[in-house]
């Protein structure tokens, strides 16, 4: 299944094994990071649309308590440009590109109530780093928040006054709020709920319970109404479905606001602890009490900070300056928030059927799966430098699958949105497993990969195109699940092929190994040789015209400029098929020649473009990976709080590419540990794997201006390979970088790492069903993909009217769709025509001699009257074994 343009992979294994196995002593230790947590800014990425927030949240925590502003994005709720905050709320989403979470902000004031009251504050008055955030406004009041996973703390410094507040926005969710409940347990305690989602427009909705407690007596409790600052709205090209304004005249069942009033006279901190849960009450109570039991603030704090260190720490990073130290380890720290802790300290969760269900002891259910996002770099990371917490998200996608009959696409908590397109999931679970994450019941995991790629679905609307005309047409008919975008979504199920096939291939299952890299291979029915781009096709096989390569037509978030290189399985068979290297390698110089999406060119603020730079590197131009990834990292990645661009972080897919960057390598192809190299960063880097071993990285020239590598070992050998063995991310190692300030074309030229063309045989046999009248063949009337259009006879030519396939499940494929007996008849004379496959009798065909045999009715294929008239329907009848009812399968 593997094509190398130098080596084959076996004898690739036997020349890397003796360099893995060879002990070697690193160079001299350069100081590195102590106190990674410490590095953290996470204020990086909360302008200019990036939508990181800067609140406090534990390691993949369920809990993000963090700051909202009037002008709040999408997800991460904080936009630096404001200078009001209306709340802190309890959970965040970092960038996912429509509103999302942001329930249930607190806000501390003073003085009368108010349903308007917002406060300002200056940044000169603001500090946050990993795990704790803290404000003062110019009221006077501060506010110090921490978190443990599923609980925050907060710490408020009040002016000594008899009416101090602290108001609960009931209604203050990103999103539409449909109904809250509030109630007072005593005099230190409050419980209630808010039932909203909808995220990008989506119907799938979810209820948060939040249980409060405080370290003295509320002297007053009243109500307030609301009046809500409308959200603001991402207007960012990348950015999903536009998200809804909140209404400021919302329609929702409860209280919309509640406001519990303190004296602090005598004492001016009031201290809060704040458990959350998508289960109960109860289970948010049991939650704070169980993972934050004392008063202790700076207690908790310190202990989510080492959490951070412990988890920041798997990659420490030496030399470079404070601003890159401050760059990495913030990237780093968004790659970790997500996804998030969504079963209770007892293990209960709500599951996708709705129903409560309970974790085994020692393991977590996680939710909120970016799966068009995340598969690209942030899932293999976080398997590299968390492979328990990560195993345990793959379980948790299994268990997903079985409660709903999908993997998760695109899932916040326990609702499938079906935002964005592909097969994601599929990709993500082989990300974990290539990256050490195994400990999930991988067995059931590949079983839900091969039901979603085989079978119409709801996560591969249009799969069976896949099957006939073999690409997804540029005129079919939509009517599912957010299928749109026929390009792009063509190649995401490539992708997930790919992955499903190299998965398949490491748990033993060469059967499907093979037949999913083969069918993998289909990006070329999309690929125009005369102008070696992607480009969208009509059901009839013609290519759609007039055609503009810098246009959105048939793409998502994207152009064909920026897809025509999204096939990061097979660069060499890409670059065949534009001619040859030196053709894609101006391909790929025109499109990277901007990373803004100027005009059609890569977009480095968006996903379809990531690979982009990592490509130099199978087309013998590593040096040209090199020098642009470095440019990437200067325009896109500084320690400010416009630090990643204008592009959303998308749950840490966009700090996660930076990671990956940073340390000089990439993980180019979804479903495998091969990592495509760059040059490092930093001078040191110590990576801990979870076999406990370690990559070291050494790169004493490391500089701005010194990207270029002039030669590289590993483990004491000379390596003139353009990538590492995928064994390292295990075996570790340690690899000893030359860098200098030009270019030395000559490394790694001739051995670019491996691309995937599988066998060359089609996954499955596709061609005209021949009738036994000469010259004659079963045709999909005028090439129409409608349901019930007649199935006909007609001279036989070619068209994709004519293409059928037998997929193995019984049924005629042709255009996307099946073979039907209109109405499940049963009798003779009733037509046969093209509907939607939908597994019934009446669209099984079964080879009987000559003929074909629907087993329903038991009656056969037939030309009426043998008939040798272009359209005439075909119909069944009772088997004669007639020539008219003769007909030769592909």
């Amino acid at each position: 299944m593997t094509s190398t343009p130098r080596l084959a992979l076996a004898a690739l294994a036997t020349l890397l094994l003796p360099l893995l196995q060879t002990p070697y002593a690193a160079a001299a230790p350069h100081d590195l990071v102590a106190d990674p947590a410490s590095a953290v800014n996470p204020f990086i990425g909360t302008t200019n649309e990036a939508d990181d927030f800067p609140g406090a949240d534990a390691p993949f925590g369920m809990v993000q308590w963090s700051p909202d502003t009037p002008n709040r994005p999408a997800g991460g709720g904080y936009e630096y440009g404001d200078n009001e905050i209306i709340g802190f709320s309890l959970n965040h989403i970092s960038g996912p590109g429509c509103g999302a979470m942001g329930d249930v902000p607190f806000l501390p004031t003073t003085g009368a109530v108010t349903g308007t009251t917002n406060a300002r504050f200056s940044h000169a008055n603001e500090q946050a780093d990993a795990g704790y955030y803290k404000v003062k406004f110019d009221t006077g009041i501060t506010t110090e928040l921490t978190a443990t996973t599923r609980s925050g703390m907060g710490r408020f410094t009040f002016p000594a006054t008899t009416q101090a507040n602290l108001m609960l926005k009931l209604n203050g969710s990103q999103n539409a709020v449909s109904n809250t409940t509030f109630s007072i347990v005593n005099n230190t305690e409050v419980v209630g709920s808010v039932t909203t989602g909808h995220f990008c427009g989506a119907s799938p909705t979810y209820t948060m319970y939040f249980a409060a407690k405080f370290d003295r007596p509320f002297t007053s409790t009243g109500t307030f109404q609301q009046n809500l600052t409308p959200a603001k709205t991402n207007s960012r090209p990348g950015s999903k479905i536009q998200p809804k304004s909140l209404s400021a005249t919302p329609n929702v069942t409860g209280p919309t606001g509640e406001y519990l009033t303190f004296d602090t006279t005598a004492n001016q901190v009031v201290q809060a602890k704040v458990g959350i849960s998508y289960v109960s009450t109860a289970n948010a109570q049991g939650n704070r009490d169980t993972e934050n039991p004392q008063w202790d603030f700076d207690g908790v704090h310190q202990a989510t900070h080492a959490a951070w260190n412990s988890m920041l720490g798997k990659i420490a990073v030496g030399g470079g300056t404070a601003a890159q130290q401050q760059t990495f380890y913030t990237a780093l720290y968004h790659s970790l928030l997500h996804p998030n802790v969504y079963s209770d300290s007892n293990g209960q969760y709500v599951g996708f059927d709705n129903q409560v269900h309970t974790m085994p002891a020692g393991h977590a259910q996680y939710a909120n799966i970016s799966g068009w996002d995340i598969y690209r770099s942030q899932a293999q990371l976080s398997a590299l430098v968390a492979p328990d917490r990560a195993s345990d998200m793959a379980q948790s996608m299994v268990f997903d699958y079985q409660q709903s009959g999908m993997l998760p696409k695109w899932s916040l908590n326990n609702g499938e949105t079906y935002v964005m397109v592909g097969d994601p999931g599929t990709a993500i679970l082989a990300d974990y497993y290539a990256f050490g994450a195994r400990n999930f019941d991988t067995t059931t995991a590949l079983n839900a990969m091969v039901h979603e790629a085989s079978t119409q679905n709801n996560i591969r609307p249009g799969q069976n195109y896949l099957t006939t005309p073999g690409y997804l047409p540029a005129n079919g008919l939509w009517n599912c699940c957010n299928l749109y975008g026929a390009v792009s979504t063509h190649l995401e199920y490539n992708t997930a092929d790919f992955a499903l096939s190299a998965f398949a291939g490491a748990l033993g299952d060469t059967a499907n190994q093979t037949k999913y890299v083969n069918r993998a291979q289909q990006w070329i029915n999309l690929f125009n040789p005369t102008n070696h781009l992607v480009q969208p096709r009509q059901v009839d096989g013609t290519w759609t015209a007039p055609f503009d390569p810098a246009g959105p037509l048939n793409m998502v978030e994207g152009t064909s400029y920026q897809y025509t290189g999204m096939v990061p399985f097979n660069i060499h068979g890409l670059a065949s098929a534009f001619g040859g290297n030196a053709n894609y390698v101006g391909y790929l110089n025109n499109v990277l020649s901007t990373f803004s999406g100027a005009g059609g060119k890569a977009d480095l603020y968006n996903e379809p473009s990531l690979a982009l730079p990592w490509e130099y590197d199978y087309v013998g131009q590593p040096y040209r990976t090199q020098q642009v990834v470095r440019q990437v990292q200067a325009e896109h990645f500084t320690a400010t709080p416009g630090g990643l661009g204008h592009g959303n972080d998308d749950l840490g897919t966009m700090s996660a590419w930076y990671v990956w960057s940073a340390l000089g390598m990439f993980p180019e192809t979804p479903g495998t540990a091969d990592l495509a190299l760059g040059s490092p960063v930093f001078p040191q880097a110590v990576i801990t794997l979870g076999s406990g071993n370690t990559l070291t990285i050494n790169a004493p020239q490391a500089a701005d201006n010194a990207p270029y590598v002039q030669s590289l070992s590993l483990n004491g050998s000379t390596w003139n390979n353009a990538f590492l063995p995928p064994s390292i991310v295990n075996t570790g190692g340690t690899l000893d970088y030359v860098l200098g300030t030009a270019a030395n074309t000559s490394w790694a030229a001739s051995s670019p790492p491996p691309s995937y063309s599988g066998t060359g045989n089609p996954y499955v046999k596709i061609g005209p069903i021949s009738s036994g009248f000469a010259g004659k063949c079963a045709d999909d009337n005028a090439s129409n993909i409608a349901n019930f259009n007649p199935i006909q006879l007609w001279d036989c030519n070619g068209t994709n009217a004519q293409r059928w396939a037998a997929p193995g499940d019984g049924s005629l494929q042709t255009m996307g769709k099946c073979l039907d007996v209109n109405n499940s008849g049963l009798v003779n004379g009733v037509k046969v025509q093209l509907y939607d496959c939908n597994g019934t009798g009446a669209q099984q065909w079964r080879v009987q001699g000559a003929s074909l045999v629907n087993p329903e009715s038991g009656r056969c294929l037939d030309d009426p009257g043998s008939t040798l008239t272009n359209g005439t329907q075909l119909q069944i009848w009772e088997c004669n074994n007639t020539n008219a009812q003769h007909w030769a399968l592909p």
